[in-house]
């Protein structure tokens, strides 16, 4: 303010930089090299009393060369993309190229505040510039808002748009938000967050939202409707073929479509979501635009929306220009969210083209087919579209061998780490099935690795039906197995090592070992707990 300049300091400043900073603003006084200042405006409860970094691993380490074994050692023990491809289903684990990395190295992208004056960091304004204009492009909508950290902060800011939007035209009561029972958790915790009751739409025995029963309650709740969620793809790994009926139909109520982005790695090139009906979406650039996302972020979020909406996107109380003065206010502490990653996107886009990014879908889509028709002799695959095929993803279901032999979803998650792959999504959306998404980046001879892989353990999972294999001592419920336990003088299982450990030739030249052996899911269960209610809660209540 008029008497006051607040600065602050990262963690590499030292004190020698901070006198430099008071000589140039002609200060008499400077900082002893030693400072002892004590800080009494901090509560004393708040203090560490404790002693902190005491284990060993913060004191064993004092080279270049003794830290990179010791990272190397740790990355033994994972499974990650530089080994296999990970089929995380509604993840989409595609690479993150090496040349969009670099970028964010550069202390250009990675230093700046972000209440930085703007007119000094006029590179970020092209970059956001840029990113801007291509998503524009790629979604069909004409208004973008880079704020929101994550797609889920993205499903909350395009709700309060929503929500501001009918707030503006005196239409307050419109507080109901219809959600298909397929949808991310995420969904109705967002509609709730912004104080939206939740009513759930059911689907259909092909994986699409129940027209006839979206049709229903979207009368009955006519009055008061304020928004759709949905999903395209849908959660299901089809493409929902009454979309544009079904925008239609809420609009005609009053209502305003949010599309959940999770799966447009399916559209991009090739469908425009502002083009079908959608008024607001978000985008995750952490999937679709190779933002790596593992391991809990960091994620982007941005939303897009329609004309009518584009007044009411996020804005910032202390970069002002960064929206319209008319939004929502901020959903994140951030102007432009997680700045210094946008980078990474921007890359991607730029190297790509349009023609590129066309490619990747078409090969995304193409490889989720390929996997669902290698494995549908092997694996039932619960949805397909009216023509036979899936759209990103397919979703193999297990239900049936477990009720046969007893083998569930998670003893194939586990079998298949023996054969060096991360496991499929488990268990969601539809319980006792396995959801696939190998995305563009994948080969053919590494699909067929996958599916050859998975075809195997089916094997393994008809040797125990027919009796070959012990119901309880077989390779598959005693999977994964390490290393020591191969290597131990005593093997007291119903099966040979070799079974164990080498099921497949590729395995003799390509192993990897996993580092701890099957661990007690149940304790783990009964001593972590989600606080996320269920679809089956909103139901009833609903009800």
């Amino acid at each position: 303010n008029s008497e006051m300049l607040a600065v602050s300091f990262d963690e590499k400043k030292n004190v020698y930089r901070a006198n430099q900073l008071l000589k140039i603003f002609n200060c008499a006084e400077s900082i002893k090299d030693n400072p002892t200042e004590s800080l009494p405006n901090l509560p004393k409860k708040l203090l560490r009393t404790s002693k902190y970094l005491e284990h060993p691993i913060f004191n064993s380490y004092h080279s270049e060369t003794e830290m990179l074994r010791y990272l190397k050692r740790l990355e033994d023990k994972d499974v990650a993309l530089n080994r296999s491809m990970i089929a995380l289903g509604s993840c989409t684990m595609k690479l993150n190229a090496v040349a969009e990395m670099i970028p964010i190295s550069w202390r250009e992208f990675a230093e700046p505040h972000p209440f930085v004056p703007v007119e000094q960091m006029e590179g970020f304004r092209t970059l956001f510039t840029d990113l801007k204009n291509w998503l524009r492009t790629i979604t069909g909508f004409s208004g973008v808002s880079l704020q929101p950290n994550a797609g889920a902060q993205g499903e909350y800011a395009g709700l309060m748009v929503i929500r501001k939007y009918h707030l503006e035209r005196g239409e307050k009561n419109r507080n109901v938000c219809l959600i298909p029972s397929s949808a991310h958790g995420t969904n109705p915790a967002s509609a709730q967050m912004v104080g939206m009751k939740v009513v759930v739409i059911n689907c259909d025995k092909e994986g699409n939202v129940d027209f006839e029963d979206l049709k229903k309650k979207t009368e009955l709740h006519s009055e008061n409707l304020g928004a759709l969620m949905v999903t395209y793809p849908s959660t299901h790994g089809v493409f929902e073929e009454k979309i544009s009926e079904i925008c239609e139909l809420i609009h005609k109520h009053g209502g305003q479509v949010y599309m959940d982005g999770a799966n447009l790695n399916a559209l991009v090139g090739i469908a425009k979501p502002g083009n079908f009906g959608p008024d607001v979406c978000h985008i995750n650039l952490h999937k679709t635009f190779c933002i790596p996302h593992g391991g809990g972020g960091p994620g982007m979020g941005p939303i897009a929306c329609k004309k009518h909406l584009e007044i009411y996107l996020p804005t910032h109380p202390v970069v002002k220009d960064c929206g319209p003065a008319t939004g929502i206010g901020a959903v994140s502490a951030a102007p432009w969210g997680s700045s210094s990653i946008l980078s990474i996107s921007w890359m991607y886009i730029k190297m790509m083209g349009s023609e590129g990014l066309r490619l990747a879908t078409q090969i995304a889509i193409l490889n989720a087919n390929y996997v669902a028709y290698k494995l549908k002799d092997h694996f039932p695959i619960l949805y397909k579209g009216s023509k036979g095929n899936v759209a990103h993803e397919c979703i193999i279901d297990i239900r049936t061998i477990k009720n046969e032999t007893g083998i569930t979803e998670e003893d194939i998650a586990k079998r298949l780490i023996d054969f060096g792959f991360h496991a499929p999504t488990m268990s969601w959306p539809v319980p006792g099935t396995m959801m696939i998404e190998p995305t563009e980046s994948e080969s053919l001879s590494e699909l067929d690795r996958f599916c050859d892989t998975l075809i195997k353990i089916k094997s393994e999972i008809d040797k125990i039906k027919s009796g070959k294999y012990d119901k309880d001592d077989n390779p598959i419920k005693n999977a994964p197995h390490t290393d020591l336990e191969l290597a131990s003088n005593e093997w007291h299982h119903k099966y040979s090592r070799e079974e164990a450990a080498y099921p497949s030739e590729f395995l003799r030249s390509n192993k990897f070992w996993p580092p701890v052996a099957r661990i007690n899911n149940v304790y783990g269960d009964k001593n972590l707990f989600c606080t996320c209610p269920s679809m089956d809660e909103f139901k009833e209540d609903a009800a």
